[in-house]
């Protein structure tokens, strides 16, 4: 599996619990939503998938364009949208970002969509 999770402004408490055990607040709903909102975008789950891939489980943003076979603006966006919805870390070396997957966050929708 390759979820992860960052430190965000997402509180994690509501998020998330199984969608077949109980009714979700209003809260949890929409922290669910946010996280799912990220992942349902194909150029998305492609990153995540590369990241999880990866040596070291992650990547550097220069290496993106090519692999996705995207500008580097495009990938840019990608990323800023996983990482606000605290989907992935990014850490600053030098000149280029880092990437790798926070897997709290994968795996709590993970657990919603559990059965």
């Amino acid at each position: 599996m390759f979820l992860a999770m960052a430190t965000t402004e997402t509180d994690t408490r509501f998020c998330c619990q199984p969608l077949m055990e109980n009714v979700l607040t209003e809260d949890a709903a929409a922290d669910l939503a946010v996280l799912l909102k990220a992942l349902a975008d194909p150029v998305r789950l492609r990153i995540m998938s590369i990241i999880a891939a990866a040596p070291n489980s992650e990547i550097c943003t220069c290496d993106l364009p090519d692999l996705l076979d995207r500008s580097q603006p495009t990938v840019s966006h990608h990323l800023s949208q996983l990482t606000k919805a605290g989907l992935v870390e990014r850490e600053q070396r030098g000149k280029w970002a880092w990437f790798r997957i926070a897997p709290e966050r994968l795996e709590a929708v993970a657990k919603a969509l559990h059965a």
